[in-house]
């Protein structure tokens, strides 16, 4: 039965051990955004011994590169872009404790296991619907790599930033599954 579950990170094992894919998450709290260009930074920090410039254990970074702000607004339109570019990275973050991933389209087999190995979820935002998304952001800072321009990793504060699980800890693929239960509706 599908769900809706609230979630303020840090995150626990138990906090995504109860989801499952199909629930709706409403995020508040403080999460990081990071893309591709920022993940390899990150993945580099940590081959150099490096300290990383946030926590990584319990978080949730949400794989965005917001437009700039309007006058007045804390941040420009947000929306998700496509997951699958930090795939070689994110084995990585989950093996040190990153609890969950926002963003957009399927995740790697290595992903998915690394979830599964870990205790992570994958949750999907709805791509197209950016300024919407960023009036669930009350605030917004740079706190790494600010010559990336909207890749550099922001220190965000949400409230009810909403998403769905379309990966649960236990290896379920809400793509998979949905394809599949479509396919036996259509030949009904």
């Amino acid at each position: 039965m599908v769900k809706t579950v609230k979630l303020t990170p840090p995150l626990t094992d138990q906090d995504v051990e109860q989801l499952n894919i199909g629930d709706k998450v409403l995020v508040s709290g403080v999460i990081y955004t990071a893309r591709d260009a920022a993940h390899k930074r990150l993945v580099d920090m940590l081959a150099n011994g490096t300290p990383l410039p946030m926590e990584i254990q319990g978080q949730i970074i949400y794989y965005v590169g917001p437009s700039p702000a309007r006058p007045g607004r804390v941040i420009g339109a947000a929306g998700p872009t496509t997951s699958y570019r930090m795939d070689s990275y994110a084995p990585t973050l989950i093996k040190l404790g990153l609890k969950a991933m926002i963003g957009k389209g399927k995740r790697s087999p290595e992903v998915i296991e690394a979830m599964k190995t870990y205790k992570a979820v994958y949750l999907g935002a709805t791509g197209g619907a950016g300024a919407l998304i960023s009036q669930c952001i009350t605030a917004a800072e740079v706190i790494a790599f600010p010559e990336l321009g909207p890749e550099a990793v922001h220190r965000l504060e949400v409230k009810d930033l909403p998403a769905i699980v379309i990966n649960d800890c236990q290896g379920r693929d809400l793509y998979e599954v949905g394809v599949k239960q479509y396919r036996r509706a259509a030949t009904r």
